[in-house]
């Protein structure tokens, strides 16, 4: 397999100006590959679903440790349609994290579900296994073999852990918790696709359906909007493969109601070369990771900047690198001041948006995803980043804090 070409050395003028993503930099390494692909497509004029598609679907399910992939219209449709696959509905309850992209609770609302939200672990900013039974003793009770939420009367019938920044969830422990109570598990692995548990499965691989993201920046990412689901289950991936085509089957006859979640042969097409090189990016990624750690341990600001948590024996492939700091936005607005992009991710937990008001939560009432939608900023961690970008990155936050 070719390789991507090797970093450039940075200039004076290039160190100073840090953009969070830079996708032109990925793109020049690839160019040739994936212009000879969008031809293929051109000359085909097959450009919805199709032999593309499906070359993906099996990569992308290999490559993530499961028997079918789905290609779908968006990591946001992944998710909707999951939720559709295993009938939720209105009188349903999904449990997710509160601390995550706003389309994790969006769709359980769209299918008409409620989303019951539960507080992450402080550490790896991802659904605790420990509240996530604290919210099923507190909040629920078994009524008639059915797992009910008290407040509402919905019947809880999913958990939707949520694989954040790169690293996946306590999978073994939420499996043990959903097993007892019968619940679905649906994989919301926007951020994570080729993440790893201690015990080597795969991000979207272990509950019932796995979702991810191809948006163009995830580490997998199209020239458009791009998802997928995975599943080993072979009676839900023909479920959702009916479910994208508006409940189809055959075409023009509908037995359900799905709607129109096809993935287009252009994004498979790009998708199918990237892929190629995703595991050479996320070692990129790693290693800026790696320098990021050991900089700020031996700088000025060891004590201000609180690293990422990583998971003994899993792999984290650093969708984003994201520190926990004191005086955060004066921090983003120092760093944006001297030419070095960041992001926060997210500052404002799904319990406290306005368009969940009606759910009832309060300020306090998950106070580990409020502490990091306060705390936490996201840094340059492309694999394109050169050394001295890094080292300036850093140095710009200990000169802040010095």
């Amino acid at each position: 397999m070719s390789q991507p070409r090797k970093k450039m050395k940075a200039t004076p003028e290039d160190i100073r100006n840090v953009p969070l993503l830079d996708l032109k930099a990925q793109y020049a390494t690839i160019r040739e590959e994936v212009q000879g692909a969008i031809n293929e497509v051109c000359e085909s004029q097959y450009f919805v679903l199709g032999p593309k598609v499906a070359e993906l679907e099996q990569s992308v399910a290999a490559y993530s440790g499961c028997k079918y992939g789905i290609g779908v219209s968006s990591g946001t449709d992944a998710l909707l349609i999951a939720l559709m696959a295993l009938d939720i509905g209105p009188g349903d309850a999904v449990i997710t994290t509160p601390y995550t992209f706003f389309a994790t609770g969006g769709t359980i609302t769209r299918v008409g579900a409620r989303p019951v939200f539960c507080d992450i672990d402080p550490e790896t900013y991802n659904l605790d296994p420990k509240a996530l039974a604290d919210v099923i003793h507190r909040e629920c009770k078994t009524l008639d073999g059915k797992l009910v939420h008290e407040a509402s009367g919905a019947v809880v019938r999913a958990v939707m852990p949520v694989h954040l920044y790169g690293q996946m969830a306590d999978m073994a422990a939420i499996m043990e918790i959903t097993r007892e109570y019968a619940l679905a598990v649906v994989e919301d692995a926007a951020q994570a696709i080729g993440s790893e548990t201690p015990d080597r499965r795969r991000a979207g691989s272990i509950g019932d359906i796995g979702c991810f993201s191809f948006f163009p920046s995830k580490n997998l990412g199209a020239f458009g909007d791009g998802g997928m689901c995975t599943t080993n289950n072979e009676a839900l991936a023909e479920k959702l493969k009916v479910l994208r085509v508006h409940g189809g089957k055959p075409k023009y006859h509908h037995a359900i109601i799905g709607g129109n979640f096809r993935l287009d042969a252009l994004q498979a097409a790009v998708l199918s070369v990237k892929l190629k090189y995703l595991d050479s990016w996320s070692r990129g990624r790693q290693a800026n990771a790696d320098y990021y750690d050991e900089a700020f341990a031996s700088s000025g600001a060891a004590s201000m900047v609180k690293t990422p948590h990583r998971i003994a024996d899993g792999r984290h492939i650093f969708n984003q690198y994201v520190i926990g700091v004191p005086r955060r936005d004066e921090l983003r607005a120092y760093l944006k001041d001297n030419g070095i992009a960041t992001e926060i991710y997210y500052p404002v937990p799904l319990h406290q948006q306005q368009c969940f008001a009606d759910l009832g939560y309060s300020d306090g009432s998950c106070p580990h995803s409020e502490s990091a939608a306060e705390s936490t900023l996201a840094l340059p961690v492309y694999p394109e980043l050169t050394k001295e970008h890094l080292d300036y990155v850093v140095g710009q936050i200990a000169n802040f804090y010095r």
